[in-house]
């Protein structure tokens, strides 16, 4: 149900967003075409005063039939019916063309009835020197027709297109986006496939492991119970280090579950207002069964510090990052948890005297599966999963959570709680 919404999404968002382009391109080539007009129209005008200025001064009258021809979109003819001078023309056609705001490149020529062919004129550009102009060859002639000039605008694409910026700019966004939107799904879809195959991957992998692992249990469990066991010291001994291995590995197929579980579905927190410091001393009496030789203190001002949290998740958190401390050590391990309250904040200060962590990669350890290479990582078993699942509870409470090297050695892992007294 989920996935088929999900496909409905995108392929409404897909549709809307390419019908959103369609229409954009379709607006882009109406605007073109108005422009094509507009410039026919004023180049109309300004082809026509100019016929009117070369027919003043002289005895001939303006024909009643408009002198000015299309022939193509970028070239005119003007029937004058009256000689003029090629100097008096440009003038004019350069004065009529800036009145009428006509400022792209333009051509003409003129017909001499002598040689019965069209005489180039000039190439006139608003922004090139002549000697950079690149003339023209031909222009055809036009029957019927005596006295008459030819202008032709050769950058008038050019000049539509730029002065079309905005639509053009408005059109490239719009594909832009819709290319980053088709990445993005395409992405997301690639992502969530792996995303389940790891997550129906480890979840088959867990599943195979705790099923004969609940056997080991129960049959080492039975089995160190014997007399004989207990009378043999060796026996014993063994059969111990298979029970505590045994549960290990358990905790760390829980582990994977849950993380699994909290990929697929948010962790469920039922939050209530507890004192955390007496959850914080019973974290570190587990954790001393485990490692007999830790000295852990806590520095506090007070022990009625209450928070809203989830009374099991806090104390993993708080057992998972003493846990850390204790692996990643080479002395005797010292860790010291301190208390800060600061501007309605309360900040849990984690002050280990382990290994540290090269600063290049300490952003990375919070990181789901990461392990940082250093001296101890072959000796510690893990997945790189603790770290992590420390950082997901933080984040579903909204809490804070940093990690930096100390300056002698030994990491310090900090939690920032809302806090009010």
């Amino acid at each position: 149900m989920k996935i088929n919404k999900l496909n409905s999404i995108i392929l409404l968002g897909l549709v809307a967003i390419i019908s959103i382009l369609v229409a954009q391109l379709l607006w882009t080539k109406e605007a073109f075409t108005i422009e094509q007009k507009k410039l026919s129209q004023k180049a109309h005008i300004a082809l026509l005063e100019v016929a009117k200025k070369l027919y003043e001064g002289t005895n001939h009258e303006l024909p009643v039939q408009n002198p000015v021809q299309k022939i193509a979109n970028d070239y005119y003819i003007v029937n004058v019916d009256n000689e003029f001078e090629p100097d008096i023309l440009e003038f004019y056609l350069k004065t009529e063309f800036k009145k009428m705001n006509i400022t792209t490149d333009f051509e003409y020529a003129m017909y001499n009835c002598q040689s019965d062919e069209m005489i180039y004129g000039d190439y006139i550009s608003l922004y090139k020197k002549k000697a950079e102009c690149k003339k023209t060859v031909y222009f055809p002639k036009h029957k019927n027709l005596v006295y008459y000039f030819a202008v032709r605008f050769p950058n008038e694409t050019t000049y539509l297109f730029s002065s079309m910026r905005f639509w053009f700019v408005l059109s490239t966004a719009l594909i832009l986006i819709l290319l980053i939107y088709v990445y993005s799904i395409f992405t997301l879809l690639q992502h969530k496939k792996y995303s389940e195959l790891q997550r129906d991957f480890i979840n088959n992998m867990t599943h195979e492991f705790k099923t004969p692992l609940a056997s080991i249990l129960i049959a080492s469990k039975y089995l160190i119970e014997q007399k004989p066991i207990k009378e043999d010291k060796k026996l014993y001994t063994y059969t111990d280090i298979i029970i505590n291995q045994g549960n290990k590995l358990n905790g760390h197929i829980e582990k994977i579950l849950n993380v699994a579980k909290a990929d697929y579905a948010p962790l469920e927190l039922k939050k209530e207002n507890i004192l955390i410091v007496p959850i914080i001393e019973e974290a570190i009496e587990n954790i001393k069964l485990k490692y007999p030789e830790a000295s852990i203190a806590i520095e506090t001002v007070s022990r009625e510090y209450l928070i809203e949290t989830d009374t099991f998740h806090f104390a993993n958190l708080v057992y998972n990052l003493l846990d850390n401390a204790m692996k990643y050590c080479n002395d005797k391990p010292e860790v010291t948890i301190k208390f800060i309250e600061n501007n309605n904040c309360l900040k849990l200060e984690f002050i280990d005297n382990g290994i540290g962590i090269n600063p290049k990669k300490i952003s990375f350890i919070f990181d789901k599966f990461y392990r940082v290479q250093n001296e101890k990582s072959n000796e510690v078993n893990g997945f790189g999963l603790g770290l992590y699942y420390v950082k997901e509870i933080c984040s579903l409470q909204n809490w804070k959570i940093k990690a930096e090297n100390n300056q002698e050695k030994g990491i310090t892992i900090t939690l920032s709680i809302p806090y009010k007294k």
